[in-house]
């Protein structure tokens, strides 16, 4: 059962989360700090997981995939309950009801400056509970119910054009240089976030207006998909607005960017300086791959990303760990940390490509 049960752990993190908000003040931090901690932390303390269970009950692992459309509809709603005028769904009296703690007094004495951790854990959070698990869904391009359920998640962080980019444009250039969420060597973080973010809407169109030519249907109606996506965030901002006026909108805003922005980090460190030509297959040589045991449970496998690339169609508990992959420094999350220090990031990945060219480049073609 605990390898069913390890999954649930970015579920786990909302918790904490949801806490600081109820608690206030400076304990408004707390979600942020035991995500660092715990994933963090726990990938340097427990080391990797290259496990490859059998699992009879698949549908267990696909309920805790599906469930997390709930648990973002939590994220949103504490979100939108600390910055609210009044008492949302009287939540703060409920509390006081059950424990007496007087949520509803502590949260307006919150100062501007206990949000800035509410902000960052949102936006890992929307990224972790939202985008990852719409990540395994919206490979799932013949179940409708899949498709749905991941382009809503992908809602929460402005993003339902990830579910066209990264399965029909990404995966087929990753490595390349027609691929935007590939960084090429010497490009840092910060170029590649608006780079991606904007190449990748783009791709997102073209593969979308391509498609409804193909099938003889308008561009500008309710069969783009792409249309579709931008009206399902705007429907949560109007929402946002309507349940917490502007302060709400623009904490929402800002923590949906946030996890868009932490979207493309996690590009920036899956694919960092890998070269492929567009005539080569992709191998699981062609993305940078990490065991850590936290990250792995608490990103249901996406840290395997030579193997899902290698076989998109798989579901995240059939990914192999392959120990041969090319690897990271660490895991995900503190990838995505050193990341964020060009010069560290430059310096510790400099020779894990020159051994990356030494054992791939024979089977690679000169830089394109």
């Amino acid at each position: 059962m605990f390898h069913y049960l390890k999954f649930s752990l970015f579920h786990l993190l909302t918790l904490p989360f949801i806490l600081g908000i109820t608690l206030g003040g400076n304990w408004m931090a707390l979600g942020l700090l035991v995500i660092l901690l715990l994933v963090v932390g726990g990938d340097l303390l427990f080391g990797s997981d290259a496990t490859e269970p059998d699992y009879a009950h698949p549908w267990l692992l696909n309920s805790l995939v599906y469930s997390s459309l709930l648990f973002i509809l939590l994220i949103f709603f504490a979100l939108l309950w600390s910055v609210a005028a009044g008492d949302l769904f009287g939540y703060g009296q409920l509390i006081q009801q059950l424990t007496g703690y007087d949520a509803l007094a502590a949260r307006n004495a919150s100062h501007w400056w206990h949000f800035v951790p509410v902000w960052l854990g949102a936006g890992l959070l929307i990224a972790m509970v939202g985008t990852v698990p719409a990540h395994e869904l919206t490979h799932r391009t013949a179940d409708p119910l899949a498709m749905l359920t991941g382009r809503w998640l992908l809602a929460f962080s402005f993003d339902c054009s990830f579910a066209i980019e990264h399965v029909y444009g990404h995966h087929r250039y990753v490595g390349t240089r027609q691929d935007p969420a590939t960084a090429p060597r010497g490009r840092n973080v910060y170029q590649h976030i608006l780079h991606s973010t904007v190449y990748g809407n783009c791709s997102a169109w073209r593969i979308e207006t391509q498609r409804l030519t193909r099938q003889n249907k308008p561009v500008f109606s309710f069969y783009n998909r792409f249309l579709r996506g931008i009206a399902m965030s705007v429907l949560l901002g109007i929402f946002a607005f309507s349940l917490a006026g502007w302060l709400g909108l623009l904490l929402f805003t800002g923590s949906a960017l946030f996890a868009k922005a932490v979207l493309e980090v996690v590009n920036y460190i899956e694919h960092y300086g890998i070269e492929r030509t567009v005539s080569q297959p992709v191998r699981p040589y062609h993305s940078w791959n990490s065991t850590k045991r936290i990250s792995s449970w608490a990103s249901f496998n996406l840290t395997r990303h030579s193997h899902h690339h290698a076989r998109a169609q798989l579901p995240f508990y059939q990914l192999k760990a392959f120990a041969e992959a090319p690897d990271l420094p660490t895991g995900y999350l503190g990838s995505m940390l050193l990341a964020l220090l060009p010069p560290l990031w430059f310096r510790l990945m400099t020779p894990k490509l020159q051994q990356w060219d030494l054992q791939y480049r024979p089977n690679t073609p000169a830089k394109q």
